[in-house]
């Protein structure tokens, strides 16, 4: 008896669990977990920016606030497909859910900074990560280095607005040599493998 209690109860949850997912409208500062069936590389957490949307790899940003969790999911599966042999199975679902007025439970947003991925890089462009991030997080983020990339003279270029000064670091995609933290507005560079290289 207790068993069948028990399986009843956790089949209303999970029907009024995903009815309340699918009315549900996006806000900026939502987290949501995202699953891609066919590569579970893809998956991941996906912070909401101020701007409402999401970075997700091989698309870069997608529009997400107010929207519902089926409209990401459809967005994502739609803009992923040309990277796969057949349409990949695309899971989107609200993990937390941001502060809002009047006090309603809410798990603040991380502080971010933005900074510059170029180059043999899958989702080249402006990524936003955590502070303390480093490099390497930062290119896995940006969906990693291409076939062609040099990974052993990957640059990081900063330039200190307070003195004036621009400087260049190295870093060894392969060794992990030179993985430092990120600042607000570095630019990673990663360059084409030379022929024998």
């Amino acid at each position: 008896m207790l068993r069948i209690l028990t399986s009843l109860f956790l089949s209303l949850f999970l029907v009024t669990e995903v009815a309340a997912q699918s009315t549900y409208k996006i806000r900026p500062g939502d987290t949501l977990q995202i699953e891609v069936l066919e590569d579970a590389k893809l998956n991941r957490n996906a912070l909401v920016l101020p701007d409402g949307s999401i970075s997700f790899p091989l698309v870069g940003s997608v529009s997400a606030a107010g929207r519902s969790v089926g409209q990401v999911q459809a967005s994502l599966a739609g803009a992923l497909a040309s990277n796969f042999a057949s349409a990949p199975n695309v899971f989107v679902t609200v993990g937390e859910v941001a502060e809002r007025r009047g006090g309603v439970r809410a798990t603040p947003a991380p502080v971010t900074d933005g900074v510059f991925v170029m180059g043999e890089i899958a989702s080249p462009g402006k990524i936003d990560v955590s502070r303390n991030t480093t490099v390497l997080q930062a290119l896995a983020q940006a969906g990693g280095l291409t076939r062609f990339a040099a990974g052993k003279r990957i640059q990081i270029r900063r330039y200190d607005p307070r003195t004036g000064v621009h400087s260049t670091y190295r870093y060894n995609f392969y060794t992990n040599q030179g993985d430092r933290n990120l600042r607000k507005g570095d630019v990673i560079v990663v360059p084409q493998r030379k022929l024998f290289e």
